[in-house]
């Protein structure tokens, strides 16, 4: 019986022992969790006020950081020239970042006939020389062909607003004689400049010369002063005055007329007829 009891009392746990395991553990979970959330307390104090850990806020983020750096240490680096670089330091370079090897080397994606092949030759040359890479300078290729195409959209644009203004304004002003004094103004100002330099020439307001309306009633008058030389005068024969045109007019409808008679045959004719003669006296 004494050897049993004495048996229990050594299985039987010591309650005090227990208190202080407990307690021991909950110690030590303790610092782990102040570990985890105070990160910038395990720093040592002669590089606490080093920028490049200010960031860090856990181990997990410190050995991310760590292992990436490792991995940058062993990669292939390009050197950045400072102000004493010279040309071949620079050379070297745009070859590491994937210059082509000769300017002919550059290769674009445009459709036959959408970029000029002598001046792609030229900007060749001048992009190996700035070190351009190949996306770079087709890139540069495709901006300035979009911008030309606008302007030349814009300057046609300008060119036909301008146009149908002057042609405004001189119906106005010319009345029944504006198909003739534009004819004349037409021959003078091509026997005398050429047509090319009329249409290709521009002025300073966007205007094309042939199309500039001043420009138009100078060879106009001169045109007026010239009638009788052959060649302002061309086909007379074609243009009515305003005083042909009335007389015209008298005659189709006086009394009697087939513009009076809504049965003749030739009424819806004639009313035609009429109704575009006074349009043209009335420009």
């Amino acid at each position: 019986m004494d050897n049993q009891t004495t048996e229990q009392q050594v299985v039987q746990s010591d309650p005090a022992v227990e208190t202080t395991t407990d307690q021991s553990q909950t110690s030590v979970l303790a610092t782990e969790e102040q570990t985890s959330d105070n990160f910038q307390d395990l720093i040592p104090d002669e590089y606490k006020d080093n920028k490049a850990l200010a960031n860090f806020n856990n181990m997990g983020d410190f050995v991310k950081s760590y292992i990436s750096a490792q991995k940058i240490v062993g990669a292939d680096k390009i050197p950045i020239p400072n102000k004493y670089a010279t040309e071949d330091d620079w050379k070297a370079v745009f070859d590491k970042l994937g210059r082509p090897a000769t300017p002919e080397d550059y290769n674009y994606n445009f459709k036959e006939g959408e970029v000029d092949q002598d001046l792609i030759k030229s900007f060749n040359q001048q992009a190996h020389k700035l070190g351009l890479l190949p996306q770079q300078a087709e890139s540069l290729i495709k901006f300035y062909n979009d911008l030309n195409e606008n302007n030349a959209v814009a300057t046609e644009q300008n060119v036909e607003q301008t146009r149908l203004q002057t042609e405004a304004e001189l119906k106005k002003e010319f009345g029944p004689q504006f198909n003739k004094r534009i004819d004349q103004a037409k021959r003078l100002a091509s026997s005398t400049l050429g047509t090319e330099f009329l249409n290709n020439t521009f002025l300073k307001d966007g205007s094309r010369l042939g199309d500039n309306i001043e420009v138009v009633k100078a060879f106009s008058n001169l045109a007026e002063k010239l009638s009788e030389d052959e060649v302002v005068k061309g086909d007379s024969s074609s243009y009515m005055t305003a005083k042909d045109i009335e007389k015209e007019i008298a005659s189709l409808t006086e009394e009697g007329s087939a513009y009076w008679d809504k049965q003749h045959i030739n009424h819806a004719k004639t009313v035609d007829e009429v109704y575009k003669l006074r349009q043209t006296l009335n420009g």
